[in-house]
């Protein structure tokens, strides 16, 4: 049920960062688009992030914190990559930079809608 309950949270801040961020552009329909793409951001959060955090943590302590933002991006990135490639349908981030501000827009608002929904993280 909590895995539910996130992926709906990540699928309305996807849904706010594809309106908000011009980079972020969904393919075929919105709505599968979004809930694929999702999918695919819980996956590598589950998978291939820790070990992204893990690798780049020296340099994250060096940045006093500001290369997590660099690892959430490319995170996005990968996701992207794999709703695209694997389900052929989902959200293509134009570029680096669409992928750091949807990276921070996704995190602010799942975290609002977590906390409205009373799922903990």
């Amino acid at each position: 049920m909590k895995f539910f309950a996130s992926w709906l949270a990540t699928a309305v801040a996807a849904a706010v960062a594809v309106a908000l961020i011009p980079g972020m552009v969904p393919t075929g329909d919105q709505i599968p688009s979004i809930l694929l793409f999702s999918l695919s951001i819980a996956l590598v959060n589950a998978s291939i992030r820790p070990i992204m955090q893990v690798v780049s943590l020296p340099i994250t302590v060096l940045t006093l914190g500001i290369f997590y933002f660099v690892v959430n991006a490319l995170a996005i990135n990968v996701a992207s990559w794999l709703s695209i490639n694997i389900f052929n349908v989902g959200v293509y981030v134009v570029d680096f930079w669409a992928a750091l501000w949807g990276s921070i827009v996704i995190s602010i608002v799942s975290s609002i809608v977590n906390g409205i929904m009373g799922v903990e993280q």
